[in-house]
């Protein structure tokens, strides 16, 4: 998978963070970690990662979709496959996703994983994005 090398994660929950980073630096990729939107941001401008995965819930209840959003909004992050993490399905029973145009264009990001992850399925997700 050459097209993916450096990914940012963000993520309140230090002990995910650092579980999800092992998990993935295992399977060759580069991990970049912030444990905050604000901070994610600045990483984000500063490391141009080639994906990023962004927790929903951080500082604030949308922190994670205002992350998505102004990464989205940028040259790079229209480039690179941006997901939503979330555990909102686990603790609520909601369910919510990015699969149609309509929640991709509300949501601002490529796709959702439900927590804990799969790694399996999400270096599926990473194979299989449309890079531009």
């Amino acid at each position: 998978m050459e097209n993916v090398k450096k990914i940012l994660l963000v993520d309140d929950d230090i002990d995910l963070l650092e579980q999800n980073k092992t998990l993935l630096e295992s399977k060759g990729f580069e991990i970049i970690t912030a444990e905050s939107a604000e901070v994610g941001f600045k990483v984000f401008e500063k490391e141009k990662p080639d994906a990023a995965i962004i927790d929903l819930i951080m500082e604030q209840m949308d922190s994670g979709f205002i992350l998505c959003y102004k990464i989205k909004k940028t040259e790079h992050g229209k480039k690179i496959p941006v997901f939503m993490l979330t555990s909102a399905t686990y603790e609520t029973g909601f369910k919510f996703g990015a699969s149609s145009k309509e929640e991709k264009e509300w949501i601002k990001c490529d796709g959702i994983l439900n927590k804990p992850v799969v790694v399996e399925e999400l270096i599926s997700k990473l194979e299989n994005f449309n890079y531009h």
